[in-house]
């Protein structure tokens, strides 16, 4: 029964937002308008091939919390999350249902993302690529959980992109993609332990840069599933009925 109702909730999501034909061409076009730059602005392929797993695991978090947010968002300001909440579905079932919608579409551009790094920015890399790919997932995972749970704190999109800087950018800079973590003074780096764009940096790291396996990397995947469990909960019991 609760599978049966968060799908049902997760094909509407689908549907509505397949039918927005804007917003599905900026879904497509924006990851590769950015990693087209990206390209550009790294022409020496070792740097390019240094950087891609911290790239790759910020602009999972990145794409999938500014889709959710504000998809999420709207949802809320028209009314449908009002009267869902009116039905006898519960909390969780709403926030597993959007988890799952919003999930295809974040997937979507992650795959985008990375296979436009590997094969057409010819990244070099260790590992495997499935392993890549299943480690992506679980950041998408978090980060989508999260856009939900933010979302319930802001009234309209502007609202929802200026949490961008409070959420997002703190982590970029504190994560190590800009300045190894290892070289910033020590209450930075205990802060950086508590941020989950750290783990996804590291995880992705070790696969592509180390060649190791999902299993060497079990700890960082471990924070990023117990991290995306925690949002949905605190999601599910702080969401609202509507915009205001």
């Amino acid at each position: 029964m609760f599978l049966n109702q968060a799908l049902t909730i997760a094909g509407r999501v689908i549907q509505q937002l397949i039918r927005d034909r804007r917003t599905m061409i900026l879904i497509v076009l924006m990851p590769l308008v950015v990693m087209t730059l990206i390209g550009l602005s790294f022409p020496e392929g070792t740097v390019l091939d240094y950087i891609a797993p911290a790239l790759l695991a910020t602009l999972a978090l990145f794409f999938s919390f500014l889709l959710t947010g504000i998809s999420f968002l709207r949802e809320r300001s028209q009314g449908t999350m009002e009267r869902l909440m009116a039905s006898p579905v519960s909390r969780l079932d709403i926030v597993v249902g959007y988890l799952l919608g919003f999930f295809i579409f974040a997937l979507l551009q992650t795959l985008i993302v990375v296979l436009f790094t590997i094969y057409v920015l010819d990244v070099q890399y260790h590992g495997d690529l499935w392993q890549i790919f299943v480690f992506q997932i679980v950041i998408i995972a978090g980060a989508v959980n999260l856009g939900i749970f933010i979302s319930t704190f802001a009234r309209n999109e502007f609202q929802m992109v200026q949490f961008i800087p409070l959420i997002i950018f703190p982590q970029i800079f504190l994560c190590g993609v800009i300045w190894p973590v290892e070289q910033m003074p020590n209450y930075l780096q205990w802060l950086s332990k508590i941020l989950p764009l750290t783990y996804g940096v590291e995880g992705l790291r070790n696969i592509m840069l180390a060649g190791q396996s999902l299993l060497d990397v079990v700890f960082e995947l471990a924070v990023l599933v117990g991290f995306a469990i925690i949002m949905s909960i605190i999601a599910a019991i702080t969401m609202r009925r509507g915009a205001a």
